[in-house]
């Protein structure tokens, strides 16, 4: 199949939405963060998303003309493992930690890294 406008306004790309405040002027803004500057706003969640539908379609016409490089969504599937190499003596404690609280070093490095990220286990 060509990569042409019907390729990429048919490809399923995530859509960010975000509730405006007051000061922003209400509504919504719904962004493609893949297409940089993709971005529209509307009073309701559909009509920002039917707003975005033609923004997108305009990105993608314009990056066309200009020869420009357009990104695909990612179809990257997580393993939920991670290596990380750090220092003997933080290593050393971390282990210590998890011992004191009589749970397994990855527990205790899962719980802080989601501490971090703002989540609740």
């Amino acid at each position: 199949m060509a990569k042409d406008l019907d390729y990429y306004a048919g490809l399923d790309y995530e859509i960010k939405l975000r509730k405006l405040t007051e000061d922003e002027g209400g509504g919504w803004l719904a962004e493609i963060p893949t297409l940089p500057g993709c971005m529209t706003d509307g009073e309701t969640v559909e009509e920002a998303l039917e707003s975005l539908n033609d923004a997108k379609k305009s990105w993608i016409e314009t990056a066309l003309e200009l020869g420009r490089i357009i990104p695909e969504p990612s179809t990257e599937d997580f393993s939920g493992q991670l290596r990380v190499r750090m220092p003997k003596s933080l290593h050393r404690t971390l282990s210590e930690m998890a011992k004191e609280e009589n749970v397994s070093l990855n527990q205790l490095i899962l719980y802080h890294l989601s501490r971090g990220a703002g989540r609740k286990l």
